[in-house]
């Protein structure tokens, strides 16, 4: 499968995307066509193929950190599911890569934050400080797709992929879902990105049935804010102006779900969720490039 790029200003020179993104020991990673993106890759999170549920325990074989952020004793062979989508999602070939499902049942309790249910991917090598992530131009692409088998209660709020800073007072922006804490007027029944001041930037309806793909740039220079969204097979095009956002405190990505209680207000530490929760969120097309010079792969 072949996709278009866009160079967002004017470049004298273009670089090619190394593929199958930076090399971890273990396990060789087949390598997918030079072809499927055009920006030079930081972090790829899309899993090998080839990758059995028990190689995200190992940080030989995983493309995540396999140690966080999850329920005390609950491995990510156990928390990560692996459906079968078709068609997949618009920078995954099936070839090289496949899909990943991010789930959270009443036993994900990190680090005795009993008011949340969370299981959040962090890429290998995007540490806290001085982070190859959170300087210059950064791009995180992901697509995601609804699981009517584990659907998301949209009654409560939903963190799904963020950029927290270092020191954990704040986060840079939150790609969300659900009813938003305090901010009743935002329907429930969205995907929705908010700035660091937990304002809505953008929004659009979570549909059910088809991948939905979204980008966000994030320039640490220039501290600014971009986001980009498509839908199915479709290229990505932009969706907001660069917008002004407040991007330093360097810090780390999350992938994945946080679901915050209701009926409390120590969201950290307390409320209500359902018993015997079942919940989930399909991934695909998650890496993080390069967008020095304005490139952004569409």
């Amino acid at each position: 499968m072949y996709h278009t790029s866009l160079l967002l200003g004017l470049l004298a020179t273009t670089v090619f995307a190394l593929p199958g993104g930076i090399h971890r020991p273990g396990r060789p990673r087949p390598q997918a066509p030079k072809s499927e993106t055009l920006c030079p890759i930081v972090f790829d999170g899309r899993p090998d193929s080839s990758l059995e549920p028990l190689d995200f325990d190992d940080w030989n074989t995983s493309p995540f950190n396999p140690d966080y952020v999850k329920g005390a004793g609950l491995p990510w062979s156990d928390i990560l599911k692996f459906p079968t989508v078709n068609p997949p999602a618009r920078f995954d070939d099936p070839t090289y890569q496949k899909p990943f499902e991010v789930t959270v049942n009443d036993s994900s309790i990190f680090n005795n934050q009993r008011g949340f249910r969370r299981a959040g991917l962090q890429f290998q090598g995007d540490t806290n400080r001085n982070s190859p992530g959170s300087s210059g131009i950064k791009t995180i692409h992901f697509s995601v797709k609804w699981d009517a088998q584990r659907p998301l209660n949209l009654s409560h709020e939903y963190l799904n992929v963020w950029h927290e800073t270092a020191d954990y007072s704040a986060n840079q922006f939150n790609f969300q879902a659900g009813a938003i804490l305090g901010q009743n007027s935002l329907a429930r029944d969205t995907w929705k990105v908010l700035n660091r001041q937990n304002r809505q930037v953008w929004s659009t309806p979570i549909l059910r049935n088809e991948w939905q793909n979204f980008a966000i740039s994030l320039d640490f220079v220039k501290n600014t804010l971009r986001v980009y969204y498509s839908r199915g097979e479709e290229p990505l095009r932009s969706v907001t102006n660069a917008l002004t956002n407040n991007n330093a405190g360097e810090g780390q990505y999350q992938v994945g779900i946080l679901r915050k209680p209701t009926g409390t207000s120590d969201v950290v530490n307390s409320g209500y969720h359902q018993r015997n929760l079942n919940e989930g969120l399909i991934y695909g097309s998650v890496f993080v490039e390069d967008s020095e010079g304005g490139c952004v792969s569409l």
